[in-house]
């Protein structure tokens, strides 16, 4: 009776001693995978993360021997600590950065180029490759995109005597069209952002842009001190007049809140807030052009960037390029609610769903790029500081103008 009791206790020790055997396999394989740390900025609720998800485990599948570790990290602290990560010698394979930071990570090594081929350059409008080059050079992939765009709440417009189907046109009629709403209804024309805070340069370079401006033109030169500029920064102050009380108080997604409660009559803002806004009777047209420009806008985009010194940049950079070609890549926006990023045929399907897209897609011929410069933040200071000035009555707009000039010579 003894010996069956004896077979099954060596046939237990046999299965246990096998599957720790098999375990530790599993263990070796899992050490042996070297990591690619992704870092994502915001948290893993936006639509587009299962999709990002899938083409992450299709490409883990493709390479044996790479495990991708995502870590999600909030907006404020994103782009910081990845930065700080690659600074102190341990940077993360890729992250998703703004565009404006790569020139400044480039100059200080920490990342590696891009090296698109001249047909994934193709598939991208001049002005959003010019997001990301410097020197002739790619540095990052874009990732999101936005232009911005005049919201106006069509019952105010009625209610001032506007008419609520024709937005303005012009820098000019846009004020006419602000005060008529603050001096016959009791909300503010317009909303004003001027706090000390990233969209505050982002919402004056609409001005500069439907102006003529610019900040650097084509052959790396400071060219902020322009008659277009002074021109731009004059209107913003003047906007004061007829927008909210104290813009310094306001960044750009404060001034949502006061459109949707009817507020204020008019915001410039990008293509989210179509399903943002609530409980108004809106509509969205192109920025109103200035006395010395064209139609125009702003062109933002965040990219992913391939951090220098990881060990496994190439496959990082091929991780990323899998994730923003042009079918991923739209796939993405639209689960998103991004301004899609190249013109494939879904973006004029798109349009003729829903209107409201063109006044963000016409815009990208015209539009400029963020400032491509080695200190991003001391230019982003500087302009703010040159806006602030004029909105609060400090400075006259061609002095605030020549003193941002001279400062940012420091930055390009």
């Amino acid at each position: 009776r003894n010996q069956p009791e004896k077979g099954k206790q060596m046939t237990l020790k046999s299965v246990l001693l096998g599957g720790v055997f098999a375990l530790s396999l599993v263990g070796a394989s899992q050490a042996e995978d070297k990591v690619i740390h992704m870092i994502n900025c915001g948290d893993n609720t936006g639509a587009g993360i299962p999709l990002q998800d899938e083409l992450i485990k299709g490409w883990e599948g493709e390479n044996p021997g790479y495990k991708v570790q995502l870590e999600f990290v909030p907006w404020g602290q994103c782009q910081e600590k990845s930065t700080t990560l690659a600074s102190a010698g341990n940077p993360p394979a890729v992250a998703y950065m703004g565009s404006r930071t790569l020139k400044q990570l480039a100059a200080n090594d920490l990342i590696i180029p891009v090296n698109m081929t001249e047909e994934e350059k193709a598939t991208y409008a001049a002005p959003i490759l010019a997001t990301i080059t410097a020197n002739g050079q790619q540095w990052g992939l874009p990732r999101a995109f936005s232009t911005k765009a005049l919201y106006w709440n069509k019952d105010l417009y009625e209610a001032a005597g506007l008419d609520p189907d024709t937005p303005p046109k012009t820098w000019d009629e846009m004020y006419d069209f602000a005060k008529a709403i603050k001096e016959k209804t009791d909300s503010d024309g317009f909303g004003l952002a001027a706090a000390s805070f990233d969209n505050t340069m982002h919402q004056f370079m609409n001005y500069v842009y439907t102006n003529g401006g610019q900040v650097i033109n084509e052959d790396g030169e400071i060219v902020f001190n322009s008659p277009n500029n002074v021109e731009a920064l004059a209107f913003y102050g003047k906007m004061a007049e007829v927008s909210q009380p104290g813009p310094i108080a306001y960044d750009r997604a404060k001034l949502r809140p006061l459109f949707s409660e009817g507020k204020i009559g008019m915001f410039i803002s990008g293509p989210w807030e179509r399903t943002r806004v609530t409980d108004v009777n809106w509509g969205v047209a192109p920025i109103p052009v200035g006395p010395s420009g064209t139609p125009g806008t702003l062109l933002i985009t965040d990219s992913l960037a391939v951090f220098k010194g990881s060990g496994v940049e190439e496959q990082a950079l091929s991780l990323a390029k899998l994730l923003t070609n042009p079918e991923n890549q739209m796939a993405f926006e639209l689960a998103e609610g991004f301004t899609p990023l190249r013109d494939l045929p879904e973006v004029r399907a798109l349009v003729e769903k829903d209107p409201t897209w063109s006044a963000f897609l016409d815009a990208i011929p015209t539009g400029g790029p963020e400032p491509f410069v080695t200190d991003y933040v001391g230019l982003q200071d500087s302009i703010n500081e040159a806006v602030q000035g004029v909105v609060l009555g400090e400075v006259d707009p061609a002095e605030a103008v020549e003193i941002a000039a001279e400062q940012l010579e420091e930055f390009k």
